[in-house]
């Protein structure tokens, strides 16, 4: 089944919880994370990390083992509650294990929560997702964000908003992604400490631009250029930038640089990617080539899932670590 819109919405915010699995798919890589994240969380509730009833594999891994994820799916744990296999960053070449374990799936088996980039109408894992009985694919544009998904966010802050206030959240919501629009909204919530909010609060709470620095660090990983990559996090640290906004954007690039490389070049991306941005791109993909491409992307991977632990290391920290790996890796 194919959801869209507000019936997407209900989907992710109360997720039936007999259903075999869900496609969540776009090019905006954190409108797909955060999705899936709220999916996961609300398919197997916030202990099933620590209770072991969520296990994590990237389309790589899967396609190494062609019978990972039908064996997570059907295993068995040590803790009572539902369980979820999420497989991570799937693309059509790594499709094929996962359309054979969402096709052998079986009632009393955990659910298959799967992410991928901008596939097209011809994808053999959207098709695989959109014609199964139990399953759902979601497609995320970098449509802005609609009036359900407004009020969940606000609603899960529980924020009460002026009617001034409110007008600028809406004007927000327009003009930020998604990610940006929650830590807003996360921010607002702990300087309100449960007042109501007025539009000075949304002024001073608003986030300055900070996608050329967030751009800037993640360049000088995928260049190589480890001794940037700490200057340039001090700043972004300064500025209140989220480790876990960091994993994501940097995700997001090394998944284009695959796609890339295993596409046919950086010409053939969708959306595509012009001027100075596409001749660095260009170059990173030759210098890393798809297999050194896939270890990065399990690095991010392992990062992200250490960053949404209960590790008590500092966040950035284990983010500048990641990055400055990233930049030894591209220099071998």
């Amino acid at each position: 089944m194919n959801l869209r819109g507000a019936q997407a919405t209900r989907f992710f915010t109360t997720p039936d919880p007999t259903t075999a699995g869900a496609l969540i798919y776009g090019g905006d890589a954190m409108r797909v994370a955060l999705k899936r994240q709220e999916l996961i969380a609300n398919l197997a509730g916030p202990t099933a990390d620590e209770e072991m009833r969520l296990t994590r594999m990237s389309g790589a891994e899967a396609k190494a083992d062609p019978t990972a994820v039908t064996d997570a799916l059907k295993a068995v744990g040590f803790f009572p509650g539902p369980r979820v296999v999420f497989v991570d960053s799937v693309t059509e070449v790594q499709a094929a294990p996962v359309i054979a374990a969402l096709a052998d799936w079986a009632a009393g088996d955990a659910a298959l929560v799967v992410t991928g980039g901008a596939l097209k109408k011809t994808s053999k894992l959207r098709k695989a997702f959109e014609g199964h009985a139990k399953s759902v694919a979601v497609g995320l544009y970098d449509d802005p964000m609609s009036r359900e998904e407004i009020e969940a966010a606000i609603a899960a802050e529980g924020l009460t908003l002026d009617a001034d206030a409110r007008r600028d959240i809406d004007a927000l919501a327009l003009a930020l992604d998604p990610g940006d629009f929650r830590q807003t909204l996360t921010k607002l919530a702990l300087y309100a400490g449960g007042e109501t909010v007025g539009c000075e609060a949304v002024g001073l709470m608003a986030p300055a631009t900070i996608d050329a620095e967030t751009d800037e660090v993640i360049a000088a990983a995928a260049d190589g250029r480890a001794g940037a990559i700490g200057p340039l996090m001090q700043r972004l640290g300064g500025q209140g930038v989220a480790a876990v906004t960091l994993v994501i954007f940097a995700t997001r690039h090394f998944q284009q640089l695959h796609a890339a490389a295993v596409g046919g070049g950086v010409g053939n991306l969708r959306p595509p990617v012009f001027g100075p941005r596409r001749d660095a791109m260009d170059r990173q993909v030759r210098a890393w080539g798809a297999a050194r491409l896939e270890t990065a992307l399990a690095l991010l991977m392992e990062t992200d899932l250490t960053l949404r632990s209960a590790s008590r290391a500092p966040a950035l920290a284990v983010m500048e670590r990641a990055l400055i790996r990233l930049a030894m890796m591209a220099r071998t």
